[in-house]
């Protein structure tokens, strides 16, 4: 606010008040939380999870700046969003996978489903998840071959084992411990089989304040619920809540995935919508769909939601106070 000559008094355009928060900030953050699980990736499954993630967020970074400079932009790589991208796609991957899955699941997530709709702020969908399903739908056989960490023996995911927990074509034993899937000595995808490490990152971006609380605790709050009542062979209300919360990307995706600040509601009421229909239609993949984790398709769905939501929960002006009834 500046005083005129005349006496006036002049307000600047918003914000008048700034948490010296930026984009660069929060990426920052996420890329510091997912450290853990990016290391723990690496110390399971060796050096093929290293190469993954470097090609992926590599390949992530290149097609941002070409992108940037196809259109004749500034680029935008410094914000940091291109190299979070790369890692989270990165972390969702097998670890057999080939070397080029990364390559071009990268540049798919980059050009296709972040650039093509204008850069950062205006995609409709999770890049990342975005670029997984389109890999899981050309390429299924190479995004369903999976390792256990410490060695070379294909193995099924433990949210493949569930349904028939004792199958000999499935698994040779009983399902996995939760001691296991807390760890990480488990198969799965890079970034997801260990809970602790990735419960470590999410501590560190809810201490921040990067991401909303709603969202973790309504997905895996709806997810725990639901598979108790659901997801027991013995009838309702007998299913192994804990189970399904530790196993597969339920962490992964609840944390750093469905917290994503383009993709999500605005308002505190919409994200408790948003996070319930995730973990109810998670629930609902996985125990009657034909592939074992909905992780994937219930963020991806409820981000094509997420206007919807917005359109009918909208939030009360500023000082504004409801009419009496």
């Amino acid at each position: 606010m500046s005083k005129t000559e005349t006496g006036e008094l002049m307000v600047a355009s918003s914000p008048h008040l700034w948490a010296g928060v930026s984009t660069r900030h929060i990426m920052r953050d996420v890329l510091i939380a997912l450290t853990p699980a990016a290391l723990g990736a690496v110390c399971f499954f060796g050096w093929r999870a290293a190469a993954t993630i470097a090609l992926s967020v590599g390949t992530a970074a290149l097609t941002e700046w070409a992108c940037c400079r196809l259109a004749g932009k500034p680029s935008t790589l410094g914000d940091g969003s291109a190299l979070v991208t790369g890692l989270l796609l990165a972390l969702t991957l097998p670890p057999a996978s080939p070397l080029w899955l990364p390559v071009l699941g990268a540049a798919f997530a980059i050009a296709v489903v972040k650039a093509a709709f204008g850069g950062l702020g205006h995609n409709f969908v999770n890049p990342a998840l975005a670029a997984r399903a389109f890999l899981l739908a050309s390429f299924p056989a190479a995004m369903t071959t999976w390792t256990s960490p410490f060695d070379a023996v294909t193995t099924a995911t433990p949210l493949a084992v569930l349904p028939r927990p004792f199958d000999p074509e499935v698994l040779a034993g009983p399902l996995p411990s939760y001691r296991a899937l807390f760890l990480g000595t488990v198969g799965g995808s890079l970034g997801e089989t260990s809970a602790l490490l990735l419960l470590i990152g999410a501590a560190y971006l809810l201490a921040r304040r990067v991401i909303d609380w709603r969202i973790p605790a309504g997905f895996l709050g709806t997810l725990a619920v639901l598979s108790w009542i659901l997801g027991g062979q013995g009838g309702l209300f007998t299913g192994d809540p804990l189970y399904h919360v530790l196993a597969g990307g339920a962490i992964l995706g609840a944390f750093f995935m469905a917290t994503d600040y383009v993709t999500i509601p605005i308002t505190p009421q919409g994200r408790w919508i948003f996070a319930v229909g995730c973990g109810l239609i998670t629930v609902l993949i996985r125990l009657y769909g034909g592939y074992p984790e909905g992780v994937l398709f219930a963020i991806l769905l409820m981000n094509v939601a997420t206007p919807l939501i917005d359109r009918f929960i909208v939030p009360a002006p500023f000082g504004g106070v409801k009419p009496r009834a």
